[in-house]
């Protein structure tokens, strides 16, 4: 906020034992205490004139904090009126909140979202990354198919050209909530009755684990991306909803070919995380 700039700031609210101060201006900031991890004066431009639509979405923001994981919040009305704006000034604002993941639609109504799964970037499978934040993990079956292995599967794996391949597709489910879609390709020579012999709703790794074959490195590339028209029905999101697309080439202990993975994952119910080392 640039010095020139005044605001009102009034009474508290009391959070985690703490009092909150809660401002009633629309054309400033967050409040001061905001967590080290926000965007550098919450986005706020250089020459300090605030959208209103973001100045909306910071006051929705601050009470969407105070509510719990589904708890609905004010309709559209409500807010426009409790903030003297328009009613599509609340409804950008809201659409944001949304894609960023802090609400969701449910029926008519928008409702406050639960937190983020916080997937590790690691060689862990999804099932472990799920279980260990508490939630239930489980996968459903789109696809299971054999074919010769493509000229450009083959060159980024290092598989052979024609030879057979697996294509395993499964909506990955947090608690029977669809929050991505994963597609895998392996070798048919390193496990020939996957068809038969493999739970589609259980973990792959786990089941190369049984067959005594275990991960040696990978190389992974993670972008942002839009899900396609059947992607998006697939996993039951607006198409407009960003996506965290990695593509996975795994091998085993000897270098040899493992899997080559491509997983969407939905950009309002996930993040990533590592530990790194200097």
């Amino acid at each position: 906020m640039s010095s020139s700039s005044t605001s009102v700031w009034s009474g508290s609210r009391v959070r985690d034992g703490r009092p909150r101060t809660v401002c009633d201006d629309l054309r400033v900031d967050y409040p001061n205490d905001q967590a080290p991890g926000a965007p550098v004066r919450s986005g706020i431009p250089e020459h300090g004139r605030v959208p209103k639509y973001y100045a909306v979405k910071a006051r929705i923001a601050l009470l969407v904090d105070e509510l719990g994981e589904g708890a609905p919040i004010p309709t559209e009305r409500d807010l426009s009126e409790r903030f003297e704006v328009a009613r599509e000034t609340v409804r950008q604002a809201l659409r944001e909140l949304v894609l960023e993941g802090k609400l969701r639609r449910q029926g008519r109504g928008t409702v406050v979202a639960g937190p983020k799964l916080a997937q590790p970037l690691s060689l862990a499978s999804y099932t472990e990354g799920v279980r260990r934040q508490g939630r239930t993990p489980g996968r459903s079956l789109v696809t299971l198919d054999r074919f010769p292995c493509p000229d450009a599967l083959a060159a980024e794996t290092g598989l052979t050209r024609g030879e057979p391949v697996w294509h395993l597709e499964r909506v990955l489910l947090a608690d029977d909530e669809r929050v991505g879609l994963e597609s895998t390709y392996v070798a048919a020579a390193r496990v020939p009755d996957l068809n038969t012999a493999f739970d589609p709703d259980s973990s792959f790794y786990a089941h190369l684990a049984e067959r005594g074959i275990a991960f040696g490195d990978a190389d992974e590339r993670i972008e942002t991306v839009l899900a396609t028209p059947r992607e998006a029905l697939i996993i039951g999101t607006p198409p407009a909803l960003p996506m965290l697309l990695i593509h996975r080439v795994s091998r085993d202990t000897e270098g040899r070919p493992l899997e080559r993975v491509r997983t969407l994952y939905r950009g309002d119910r996930f993040s990533f995380t590592t530990h790194l080392r200097g």
